[in-house]
């Protein structure tokens, strides 16, 4: 989506309904600091904005997202490019979160083995030892999971055998044997077992 254009479109509609900054502000309950990074092209209406943007300016939030008025005639074609690049800004933003999945991995293991390292060689009690190991088993445990979230929810799976791309249960994943990204799941659709890999786009 093109932000500047987008927000070159919000300052037209509301110049034609002869409003401000202030005015449009006061209506949808933000500051005139908001609209202004909007018509800017800094930054977009929140979700919970839009629906009510739109009503003011008598657009429709197609409109919206694509900085004019779509016609009739041509909805169809603008609907499948807005498609398209939200697929195209899901896709790097699964990328980014596979890269945080590894950094997460990584600083899990480091803490775990700082932990456990300090627990070995630091003269201490042996209770605060305990506690100290307990405690880097448990970040270690928490980054995991959570590295494990982003691996199920990021991109898809697809089935080695019919090709079906899927988002798996937590479950699934968590249980699944694997090598790197591949995991040895079932499809939801064919239901064989196979090593399904790690994609990023849906089709």
């Amino acid at each position: 989506m093109d932000q500047i254009k987008i927000g070159r479109f919000i300052a037209e509609c509301r110049k034609r309904r002869q409003l401000t900054q202030m005015q449009l502000a006061e209506k949808l309950n933000i500051t005139d600091r908001a609209v202004s990074k909007w018509e800017r092209g800094k930054a977009l209406p929140d979700a919970s904005i839009m629906l009510e943007l739109c009503r003011i300016h008598h657009i429709t939030v197609n409109d919206l997202l694509n900085g004019e008025v779509v016609t009739m005639e041509n909805y169809q074609k603008q609907s499948e490019k807005l498609l398209l690049e939200m697929a195209k800004q899901k896709e790097e933003s699964d990328k980014r979160l596979l890269s945080l999945e590894i950094v997460i991995g990584i600083f899990a293991i480091i803490i775990l083995l700082g932990f456990t390292g300090v627990a070995a060689f630091v003269p201490m009690a042996d209770w605060l030892r305990v506690c100290l190991i307990v405690a880097g088993l448990a970040l270690c445990l928490v980054g995991c999971a959570y590295g494990l979230k982003i691996e199920q929810t990021a991109g898809y799976y697809e089935c080695a055998k019919c090709h079906h791309r899927y988002v798996p249960t937590f479950k699934s994943v968590l249980w699944a044997m694997h090598i790197n990204r591949t995991r040895y799941m079932r499809c939801p659709v064919c239901h064989h077992y196979s090593w399904n890999k790690k994609v990023l786009t849906k089709e």
